[in-house]
């Protein structure tokens, strides 16, 4: 599954800093396994990402940082569980001074642990050992 955030054509990122664009994706339970965000050309690195789940910064890790880029995709593997009750990212968005009216979209890829993993740590060792 992919979850898809973009904003109408006439809901560009032009917030300031103090005030960020906020969208929140309703996901299912699973593994987030692929994060891509894409800048439209002439975001001249002035447009700002971040993704959050519940009151935590999950993206970029380090906090305070931003997904910025030109005519960029900011693209990466992941293994981020979404368990039952934590199922909302919150993706904050802004522009600086120079930059008005660019747009945007982030595609969360998401699938069912069962897939991406499908058996346990302990599985794995049992398989190994040669154990039933």
């Amino acid at each position: 599954m992919f979850y898809v955030y973009r904003p109408d054509a006439d809901d560009p990122v032009d917030e300031p800093a103090a005030a960020p664009k906020t969208k929140n994706l309703h996901l299912t339970e699973g593994v987030i396994h692929q994060v891509d965000v894409m800048f439209q050309s002439g975001c001249a690195f002035d447009v700002h990402v971040q993704i959050w789940q519940a009151n935590r910064q999950i993206w970029p890790t380090n906090r305070g940082a931003t997904l910025v880029g030109d005519a960029t995709i900011v693209s990466f593997r992941e293994f981020h569980p979404v368990a039952p009750g934590n199922q909302i990212l919150t993706i904050k968005s802004w522009s600086g001074q120079t930059v008005t009216d660019k747009f945007i979209e982030v595609h969360i890829g998401l699938l069912p642990k069962k897939i991406i993993q499908p058996l346990s740590f302990e599985e794995l060792l049992a398989a190994a050992a040669g154990i039933e």
